[in-house]
């Protein structure tokens, strides 16, 4: 097994980062074009979300595998290499499907428990099955990948770890209050009717809104869901489908909107929910200046002056306000050279400073030089910086909620600083759920994840040596039809009944011969190492690696034409 997963995620990149490298449909179908046709890659998969780019691959060297697909993800997602490089991740072989699995069982979510991934890992295999990339190897895992994680939602409580990534939306735009209390009653429009905006809808339909309106560039599309959701048997909500021009006007009426489309650019602007606002109250949606929060902490904390500034390798343009550039928080992330120097411009400088203070700039240059023997010690100062915290500015309470699920963002991050306004976007979630407990079944997930990543490689390293056995057969049943004929040449007035009992015993000596040998050499080659026995197979009874080749390409012939998305 080549096996590699080259990705970034929520928990390697900040959001603004995987908003840039999100991938279209279309831009994900041409990223695997592209990786099949380069020199590493046999077969590839693209797993893309709203929090994840992954990009699996079969392929036959590691480091130009992991060089070839990082280039590919840079290429196509727009993100230059060398801004990119830092925040992905490499997983290879069984840590590769260590890693698939866990995200099929909701373990590297955002919202750990959730279910919705599931499908967009079937969604992932059908794509590559369509483009014709996804071989053996990539068929079995990701339909392994799926039969794992539902294994996982039904033997365990996983579910009770987490929720759908709307459902967490939806109890954030509540702030923490019971969801079908907070939307009974309320007016609701879904921007999209694609996979979540689907889910997004129905969960809102099923909490209990008065109405739910669907917008959609194709009206087909959201007339069908509007449909759906008005004949579901637990909701009696009204639906209706509108064109994607009367997302102005539907928002002046509605309480909550819920945005996730594939658009590339922003769908809602601040200057368009502001409006919508103005028209529901009749009064501008004034915006709460984020610089309040900066006066406050620099009135909070010690003036600090320099009388100096020539010389010092500390980039004050760059300092937040409030901080002392004498002091520790200033030096955060130097190097000890860097700090020494630091240490003596100090000495040579003068701070203006509170009474009661340690005066001197003595006393500074001996705390930095302290702190540059640390660095030299353990590398750098760890950045510790902290600003005293301020009361946040009163906001009134909201008239409108906005749920932003799309990667790139759908809704103008600006409408955060708007009165009457509540935005949850996938940033705000992600930093809402970095802290959410987990349950106690997360441990029982992982212990499956393990027990089927070791039964996955077993099935996938003993199928590897199968195609040798198979020569080896096919050799042995050669060599037996040979001597037949030979003894035919020999024996011309055989009967053909002692004939028959001849050939009959010979192929039961030559079989009882090889099913031990075949048998133990499976199972050799299901244990970690065990790849090695087919080599050593064909070595010992010199087989053709055409003829092995052969039997691979006609099995892995048979295997597509009787497989289908899971």
């Amino acid at each position: 097994m080549s096996l590699l997963v080259v990705g970034l995620s929520h928990r390697s990149a900040p959001v603004s980062v995987l908003e840039r490298a999100s991938l279209n449909p279309d831009a994900q179908g041409k990223l695997l074009q592209d990786t099949v046709a380069a020199e590493p890659a046999a077969e590839a998969a693209v797993l893309a979300t709203c929090n994840r780019i992954e990009l699996y691959a079969d392929v036959d060297k590691f480091h130009a595998g992991v060089a070839e697909l990082s280039t590919l993800l840079a290429q196509h997602s727009g993100v230059g290499l060398e801004e990119l490089t830092p925040y992905l991740y490499v997983h290879y072989e069984d840590r590769a499907v260590h890693h698939l699995f866990s995200v099929a069982c909701g373990l590297d979510s955002m919202v750990v428990g959730e279910g919705q991934i599931l499908g967009q890992i079937k969604d992932s295999l059908a794509r590559a099955q369509d483009l014709h990339s996804a071989g053996r190897l990539l068929n079995d895992l990701f339909q392994q990948a799926l039969r794992v994680g539902k294994r996982a939602h039904s033997e365990t409580g996983i579910d009770r770890a987490g929720q759908s990534l709307v459902t967490f939306g939806l109890e954030q735009l509540a702030a923490g209050g019971d969801v079908e209390t907070w939307a009974r009653g309320k007016k609701a429009l879904v921007i999209g009717a694609g996979s979540m905006s689907s889910l997004a809808a129905a969960t809102l339909a099923r909490a209990g809104v008065a109405e739910v309106v669907v917008a959609n560039r194709t009206i087909d599309r959201a007339e069908r869901l509007a449909q759906i959701l008005t004949e579901g048997d637990d909701t009696d909500v009204l639906a209706r489908a509108v064109p994607m021009e009367s997302v102005p006007a539907e928002l002046t009426r509605a309480d909550i909107a819920v945005s996730c489309t594939g658009a590339t650019g922003l769908v809602l602007t601040a200057e368009s929910v502001a409006a919508a606002v103005e028209g529901r109250t009749g009064q501008p949606a004034a915006e709460i200046e984020d610089d309040r929060r900066t006066e406050s902490r620099q009135d909070a904390l010690p003036p600090t002056s320099v009388g100096n500034d020539d010389n010092c390798p500390l980039d004050l343009a760059a300092v937040q306000p409030g901080f002392s550039v004498m002091g520790e928080a200033a030096v955060a992330g130097m190097d000890a050279a860097t700090l020494e120097q630091h240490a003596a411009w100090v000495a040579g400088g003068t701070v203006d400073r509170r009474e009661g203070a340690r005066s001197g700039p003595e006393a500074d240059a001996e705390l930095i030089g302290a702190l540059a023997a640390t660095a030299a010690t353990v590398g750098r100062i760890p950045e510790r910086r902290r600003p005293q915290p301020v009361d946040e500015p009163q906001r009134p309470e909201p008239v409108l909620f906005l749920l932003d699920l799309a990667m790139p963002r759908d809704i103008d991050a600006a409408v955060h600083r708007l009165a009457g306004v509540r935005l949850v976007d996938i940033e705000s979630l992600a930093e809402a759920s970095a802290g959410a407990p987990m349950a106690a079944d997360v441990d029982q997930v992982r212990r499956i994840v393990s027990d089927e990543v070791a039964a996955f490689g077993a099935a996938l390293r003993a199928a590897h040596i199968t195609p040798t056995v198979v020569a080896l057969r096919t050799m042995a049943a050669d060599v037996v039809a040979s001597e037949i004929a030979r003894l035919d040449g020999r024996l011309p007035g055989l009967d053909d009944k002692h004939r028959a009992e001849i050939t009959q015993t010979v192929r039961r000596v030559v079989d009882k011969l090889l099913h031990a040998p075949t048998v133990r050499v499976k199972q050799l080659a299901a244990e970690p190492g065990g790849a090695g026995y087919a080599d050593a197979l064909r070595t010992l009874f010199d087989l053709d690696p055409e003829t092995v080749a052969a039997v691979s390409r006609a099995e892995d012939s048979t295997t597509q034409k009787d497989r289908g998305p899971a």
